[in-house]
């Protein structure tokens, strides 16, 4: 995710460089024919505008449903911040006499546990992502090498070996990991380590950490419908396939703006209405690791930090750089 100010022209420009290119090269083609072959096969540009009316109103609806898609998991993740938060301070709050502090040191572990998993869960490619190669994300040094590194070392700080051997068996480990919490608070209760109330609270907190991770799992797992997703890109093409034949009815009547003149602006409105839908495109998936996604690893990172202070760790990670920009 960046988070300075604004992204520079260059940057815009770089990220977006190849249907600029692509729309240059093909404007060139389509005046160059027209100059070699003398044919007018040049439109008249009011019907193409109402093409790109068309187009513009698909865009601005995806890009409306993409960005929805991505503020609705900030909205998750900041739920989970504040809920790991409550949790943390509700464990450490249980009378001492009646719950030892290895218990609650573990059940705090083992929360930052399904933390981390939960990351990683949400990291996984889909076939409908782009699944960028992380050694080319040369931006973000720091985020690469936690790709790389994978979940063991992160979750084995977290995890005795015998309960990390164990979670081997199952597929998603961050639902086994509050299967566990939920059947120690059961056991702490029957000890009586437990009252009713905080039992049913905490409880409640166990049952809303599943929906804030199903919730991402929804928005992972469900991508964006294939039908607007293709169609907005289609009909993209098409009308950006006719801009230099309508542009080239309007340059070509003019003695004062000669027909060249088609080919950098036809590349100009190329590159925005692209831009526009690559801007949808990379939105709509905000958790696969993209420069521009929700910063779920800086986010994990604040509430390791939290947590582990909470409990007078003497070893805390360091908060994750902003690099270049960037937090991941």
């Amino acid at each position: 995710m960046y988070v300075k100010r604004n992204y520079s022209l260059w940057m815009t420009v770089r990220w977006s460089k190849k249907p600029l290119i692509n729309g240059l090269i093909y404007s060139a083609i389509i005046v160059f024919l027209y100059e070699v072959t003398g044919l007018p096969f040049s439109l008249p540009w009011q019907p193409i505008s109402v093409i790109g009316v068309a187009v513009s109103f698909f865009l601005g609806f995806k890009n409306n449903s993409s960005y929805d898609r991505a503020w609705e998991a900030r909205k998750i993740w900041g739920s989970i911040v504040n809920d790991c938060r409550t949790f943390a301070s509700a464990i450490l709050s249980l009378p001492d006499k009646s719950v030892p502090y290895s218990w609650k040191k573990q059940m705090i572990f083992r929360h930052l546990a399904w933390l981390v998993s939960l990351k990683h869960n949400l990291r996984k490619g889909k076939s409908w992502e782009h699944n960028l190669p992380v050694d080319k994300m040369v931006f973000t040094p720091g985020f690469r090498e936690e790709m790389a590194n994978g979940l063991e070392p992160e979750i084995r700080k977290y995890l005795d070996p015998e309960e990390w051997e164990s979670l081997q068996r199952y597929t998603n480990f961050p639902t086994q990991l509050l299967k566990t919490q939920s059947l120690e608070l059961d056991r702490i209760h029957q000890e009586n380590g437990l009252s009713e109330y905080k039992h049913v609270w905490l409880h409640q907190l166990i049952s809303r950490f599943y929906d804030t991770q199903g919730m991402s799992e929804r928005i992972k797992t469900f991508p964006f419908p294939r039908q607007y997703a293709s169609t907005g890109l289609w009909i993209t093409y098409i009308f950006c396939a006719l801009i230099p034949l309508g542009l080239l009815d309007i340059f070509e009547q003019s003695t004062e703006l000669h027909y060249w003149l088609t080919v950098p602006f036809s590349g100009i409105i190329i590159w925005i209405f692209f831009l526009v839908d690559r801007i949808g495109d990379y939105s709509e998936n905000p958790f696969e690791a993209g420069y521009n996604d929700i910063p779920i690893s800086s986010i994990t990172r604040v509430i390791e930090i939290d947590l582990l202070e909470m409990l007078d760790e003497k070893e805390i990670p360091q908060p994750y750089p902003v690099d270049n920009g960037f937090l991941m």
